[in-house]
């Protein structure tokens, strides 16, 4: 007993040490999530300007969203393919809304070889290897995929033509932070394409529709679904859908965007086919993504003072099992009883890890499994085993129960489906109570620095949407579904409203 109070007081003592060094939400949000992707292994700064180093825990939970994404990519006949990384700049040049959306965003490659400096230590670029043509680092790949696609397509039989590519894109931004905005990020960009209008539109929202179910069903993260404003659509596109997220401090997330292109790039890169009435047209296109921005979404939405909170369904490890020490007889005892529930979890496909190292105390593990956010910790010790129960921790609540020896497999499962739905329904609550109908432009500009989702009438024009942002750096996030449209008036500009839009700060 005195042994099981001690590790107690000592878990208490590290906790509190630590937790001083984490920055809690309510003083700075944004230190807190800065502190918490370093602090929990997620990520870290780069040497290279503006990009991000993924650590191994970080790019496990990736690499879950990665395979549960192409799994539903592919139910749709979706299929994977590679493009380069390096774009002719004449591409980018084609699509005259696209080539300025991204102009100044472009990493560009002048050079294709370094000299040795003879007057000076290092390399030098060599001012001869100066290409004929320069290339662009891939910020999207509309360009070069319809480039290759005219090679692919000229029969309405090659169509539709439906592709996605998992890689990195470059865009050089200046206010850079972990996983939320980065020069350089890993995403997927799928580009379709297809021989009538209609199809391409079905599937822009078919994307869109599969996104808000990955996050909603696996990220456990509430989104509102809708369609952007001219201003704020992808370059190059007729309308942009997207899937909007509400952080813990009432800010807004883009989380997905999917793209109808209409004919734009069919018509830049002359990209034709043979219809069924054997006459020429222009193929219609798509293109949708989603990036490691869903990281930050996960860890903003989700996570508390104490570290990550992580959705089972994407954790690396759902369930940690620690052992308390004793006598050498005592930690064999619980080495054994331990072995036959981690196969029992694993057959029921949960992963589980038991850490029985020395060379951690136990309060340290407690600690560094909290921060990291493991779903379910099962704590046992020879008293345990002596009364057959086991201690069980769930990371969501931080509640603690003991509970029987048998059938805790089978409890721990159950557990695991309970956490998932609890995580999106506490998200779910928060977000729900922080959107409110607003008619009042006084009230709005006084309410909206402290966050949340303000739905507001409308005029439909760029003047009225600049002066918002200018006003109150917030911005028209979408006109969202599911919501109803009645008539009203524009609380800017007095004028009949074409919708009701979602409008808040973003990151």
């Amino acid at each position: 007993m005195y042994l099981c109070t001690q590790i107690k007081v000592n878990y208490i003592k590290f906790m509190a040490k630590e937790l001083d060094f984490l920055t809690k939400r309510s003083e700075d949000y944004s230190r807190w999530y800065n502190e918490l992707v370093v602090k929990a292994d997620l990520a870290e700064q780069s040497d290279v300007r503006g990009c991000m180093v993924i650590k191994p825990y970080g790019y496990a939970i990736w690499e879950k969203m990665q395979r549960l994404l192409d799994d539903r990519f592919k139910e749709t006949g979706v299929q994977n393919a590679y493009f380069p990384l390096l774009i002719p700049k004449s591409f980018l040049s084609r699509e005259a809304e696209h080539v300025e959306g991204f102009a100044k965003e472009c990493a560009v490659v002048t050079h294709y070889r370094l000299k040795t400096n003879d007057t000076h230590d290092g390399v030098v670029v060599d001012p001869a290897a100066r290409l004929e043509e320069e290339l662009i680092i891939r910020p999207t790949s509309e360009t070069i995929i319809w480039n290759t696609f005219k090679n692919w397509i000229h029969s309405y039989r090659d169509l539709p033509l439906v592709v996605n590519q998992w890689c990195n894109v470059m865009r050089w931004e200046m206010r850079t932070r972990l996983f939320l905005r980065t020069s350089e990020f890993l995403w997927q960009e799928g580009h379709t394409a297809h021989a009538t209008r209609e199809e391409a539109e079905e599937r822009a929202k078919m994307m869109l529709k599969v996104y808000a179910d990955f996050a909603e069903q696996v990220m456990a993260v509430p989104v509102v679904q809708g369609v952007k404003s001219e201003t704020e659509r992808f370059a190059g596109a007729l309308d942009t859908y997207t899937i909007e997220a509400m952080m813990q401090d009432g800010k807004a997330l883009q989380s997905g965007t999917s793209h109808f292109l209409g004919q734009n790039f069919g018509r830049a890169f002359d990209v034709q086919f043979l219809n069924k009435e054997n006459q020429a047209e222009y193929a219609w296109a798509t293109s949708w993504g989603v990036s490691t921005r869903l990281m930050g979404a996960l860890i903003m939405t989700h996570s508390d003072d104490n570290g990550l909170v992580l959705p089972p369904r994407l954790a690396p490890t759902q369930v940690v099992i620690i052992p308390i020490g004793g006598k050498p007889e005592q930690v064999a005892a619980v080495d054994a009883a331990v072995a036959p529930i981690m196969e029992q979890l694993k057959q029921m496909g949960i992963s589980v890890k038991y850490d029985n190292a020395d060379n951690r105390r136990p309060g340290f593990k407690f600690a560094d499994y909290e921060l990291k956010g493991v779903p379910v910790r099962l704590v046992l010790g020879a008293r345990d085993l002596e009364n057959g129960t086991v201690e069980v921790m769930r990371r969501d609540t931080l509640e603690k129960e003991t509970r029987p020896l048998e059938g805790i497999a089978e409890y721990v499962r159950q557990l695991l489906d309970d956490i998932q739905q609890n995580i999106y329904q506490k998200a779910k609550t928060y977000r729900d109570a922080h959107i409110y109908e607003c008619d009042n432009y006084d009230e709005f500009k006084a309410r909206v620095k402290d966050g949340g989702f303000f739905l507001c009438h409308w005029d439909g024009t760029a003047e009225t949407e600049a002066k918002i942002k200018e006003d109150t750096q917030a911005t028209i996030r979408c006109v969202p579904f599911g919501f109803e449209q009645t008539p009203g008036v524009d609380m800017v500009s007095g004028k009949p409203s074409v919708a009701r839009v979602l409008i808040a700060r973003s990151y």
